[in-house]
C-alpha cells in the first residue's frame, strides 16, 4: 500500500479526465491558451504519475491565435474504446463566440500522435463522450438553457454519434439543470454505466468558492434523470475561506483493477489568505456505491490530504506525481509556450535554448518568444542563467516572468543601460510588474558586466513574496524588488489559470535578429 499526498497533479491541471486500459490509467487537464495544449498522464497506479504527450501539439490541429489569456481549451474528457483513445473538448474565445466550438481527436497511442480535430455542430462547452453497451457513442455537454428560469441557468444535453461520419444524429434530450433550484453552470457532465443503470455526474455552482459535485441516475441513456437526495455528494464550500481546500468540483470516475472506485477533481489550495496561485489543482479521492449511489470519500465526506491506494506500490523515483524539479531540460514535456509550437522561437542548444528574440510582448495575445513551466510549490527558486545581448540602444528585453495572464505578470528583465561619459554602457536589469494592464517598475540595478558574461536571473517565492533577483559573474546575488503573489492569482485579476514561470524575450514592437541563450533553467522546490 502506499500513501499519497494530494493533489495528485500539483500546480494548475484543472477539469480532469481519467480512464483506465488494463492496467494503465490515462488523465488529461485543461490549458486554455498555453501550446502544446491537453497534456496527457500515465500511471500504473494512481499514485506516481508521468506526463507522456499533449493531444494537440502541432500547428495547424487548431488555431489558438488572438485568444486572450482563460480563452482556448476547456475542459476535456479522455476515453478508451475498441482499441482508439477519444479526447473530446471545446475552444473557446470569449471575446469572439463565434469562433471555436466541440471537436474530438481520437489516436491509438496516448502520448500520440492525435488526429486533426473531428467539429461537432453543437454549441456550448464541457462536452463528454460515453459508450454504450450496445456499440452506440453519446455525446453530452453544458450549455445555457434555451428558456431559462433564473439568471446563469445552464443545461445538459446528450444526442448519438455517429462515428463513421463524426455527425451527431437522432434526436436531441435535455437531461439534466442542475441539483438545486437557482443552481448555475451545471457544467462538466460524465456519464457512467454501473450494475445496469446510467448515471450523470455534474459539477454545479460553477468552478470558484461553491463548486460542487452532484449526480443524478436513470434507467436509460436518454433519461429521465433523478437526482440524488444527497446532493451536492461532494462539496467544500460549507466549510467557509479559511479551510486548506476549496472549490471541490468537476469529478471524473474510474474503477481500478482490484474493483475499487476511485474520483479524480480539481480543487485549489488558498494561502496568504483567500488566494490561490498554484491554480486550480487535480485531487484523487475514495469511492464506494451505497444503495445505488456513490459516496465519495467514505467516513469523512471530505477531499483527504493523505489517501491510502491499496494496490499501489512504493512510487516510482523521478516520476512521482509529475513534478518539476531541479534543470527543466528542453526536451521536458512540461515546457509550455503560448498559442503556438516553440520550435518557432526557440531551438534546443545543451540544457537549454536559443532563444530568438521577437517584436511580440507578453501583453498580446499572440505567440511572443516564451517558454514556461507550471508554479507547483508554495516555497520554490527558480534560477535562469543566460547570456542576453539585447542591442545596444534598443528597448530590447531579456529576462524571467511570472505570469498570470496579458494584463497581469510581473517581469525581471535586463536591457541595455545609457552609456556614462567614459564608462561601458553595461546592462539594466529592471523588475516591471504589469497589473490591470498597467505598468509599474517595481525596481532596478545596473549591472558593468560584459555582454558575453552570462547572468542568473531568479525568482524565489516565499508564500506570497516573490523576490526577484539578479547575480553577475562573481557578484553576490542582488535583490531588486519584491512582488505581491496576491495581486496575480485568479481571485485578484479574474481567470482561470495559476502562474507559470517562464523565459521570454523582446524587442517591443521593432525588427530584431537577437538571440538570447537560455543556458539554464532551475526549478527548486524549498520546503
Amino acid at each position: 500500500m502506499t500513501t499519497v499526498t494530494n493533489p495528485i497533479l500539483p500546480g494548475c491541471y484543472p477539469d480532469p479526465s481519467i480512464c483506465r486500459v488494463g492496467e494503465d490509467y490515462y488523465l488529461v487537464s485543461s490549458t486554455f491558451e498555453y501550446f502544446p495544449g491537453l497534456p496527457i498522464h500515465h500511471s500504473r497506479d494512481l499514485v506516481s504519475w508521468e506526463p507522456i504527450g499533449h493531444a494537440i501539439d502541432r500547428a495547424g490541429q487548431l488555431d489558438l491565435d488572438g485568444m486572450w489569456s482563460s480563452s482556448g481549451l476547456f475542459a476535456p474528457t479522455l476515453r478508451h474504446h475498441d482499441g482508439t483513445f477519444w479526447l473530446i473538448c471545446t475552444l473557446v474565445d470569449q471575446r469572439d463566440a463565434s469562433r471555436g466550438g466541440n471537436f474530438y481527436v481520437t489516436a491509438t497511442d496516448p502520448a500520440g500522435p492525435w488526429s486533426d480535430p473531428v467539429w461537432i455542430d453543437e454549441s456550448g462547452i464541457d462536452p463528454s463522450l460515453f459508450f454504450d453497451d450496445d456499440g452506440r457513442i453519446w455525446v453530452h455537454g453544458t450549455r445555457l438553457a434555451v428558456e431559462p428560469r433564473w439568471h446563469d441557468q445552464t443545461e445538459v444535453w446528450i444526442r448519438e454519434l455517429d462515428p463513421v461520419t463524426g455527425r451527431l444524429v437522432g434526436d436531441e434530450h435535455v437531461v439534466w439543470h442542475g441539483a438545486l433550484e437557482n443552481a448555475v453552470w451545471a457544467e462538466g457532465p460524465h456519464l457512467y454505466r454501473v450494475d445496469g443503470t446510467y448515471y450523470l455526474l455534474a459539477a454545479e455552482a460553477g468552478t470558484e468558492f461553491h463548486h460542487a459535485v452532484c449526480v443524478a441516475r436513470a434507467d436509460t441513456v436518454t433519461g429521465p434523470y433523478v437526482g440524488h437526495k444527497g446532493n451536492p455528494v461532494l462539496t467544500h464550500r460549507h466549510l467557509g475561506r479559511e479551510t486548506d481546500v476549496i472549490g471541490v468540483g468537476h469529478a471524473d470516475l474510474v474503477q481500478a483493477v482490484d474493483g475499487s472506485w476511485w474520483a479524480v477533481l480539481l480543487a485549489m489550495r488558498p494561502y496568504g489568505g483567500y488566494h490561490y496561485n498554484l491554480g486550480r489543482e487535480t485531487f484523487l479521492v475514495p469511492l464506494v456505491w451505497e444503495d445505488g449511489w456513490p459516496v465519495f470519500a467514505p467516513g469523512v465526506g471530505r477531499v483527504p490530504m493523505r489517501v491510502d491506494v491499496p494496490f499501489a506500490a512504493d512510487a516510482r523515483p523521478g516520476v512521482t506525481q509529475g513534478v518539476a524539479s531541479g534543470v527543466v531540460g528542453p526536451h521536458d514535456v512540461r515546457w509550455t509556450s503560448l498559442r503556438g509550437p516553440a520550435h518557432d522561437v526557440a531551438t534546443p542548444d545543451g540544457d537549454g535554448w536559443q532563444l530568438r528574440l521577437t517584436p511580440t510582448t507578453l501583453a498580446e495575445p499572440a505567440s511572443p518568444a516564451f517558454l514556461g513551466v507550471r508554479q507547483q510549490h508554495t516555497d520554490v527558486d527558480v534560477r535562469v542563467t543566460l547570456r542576453a545581448v539585447p542591442a545596444a540602444g534598443s528597448a530590447e528585453e531579456v529576462g524571467v516572468v511570472v505570469r498570470q495572464s496579458e494584463a497581469d505578470h510581473v517581469r525581471l528583465f535586463v536591457t541595455p543601460a545609457t552609456a556614462e561619459a567614459g564608462a561601458p554602457a553595461g546592462r539594466r536589469v529592471v523588475a516591471v510588474h504589469r497589473q490591470g494592464g498597467v505598468e509599474r517598475t517595481l525596481g532596478e540595478t545596473t549591472l558593468a558586466a560584459e555582454d558575453s558574461e552570462p547572468l542568473v536571473l531568479t525568482v524565489s517565492a516565499r508564500g506570497q513574496d516573490y523576490a526577484l533577483g539578479v547575480q553577475g559573474p562573481g557578484g553576490e546575488p542582488t535583490t531588486v524588488a519584491v512582488a505581491d503573489g496576491r495581486t496575480l492569482d485568479t481571485v485578484a485579476t479574474g481567470g482561470f489559470l495559476g502562474l507559470w514561470f517562464g523565459v521570454y524575450g523582446t524587442s517591443n514592437g521593432l525588427p530584431t535578429s537577437t538571440v538570447a541563450q537560455v543556458e539554464r533553467f532551475e526549478y527548486l522546490p524549498r520546503g
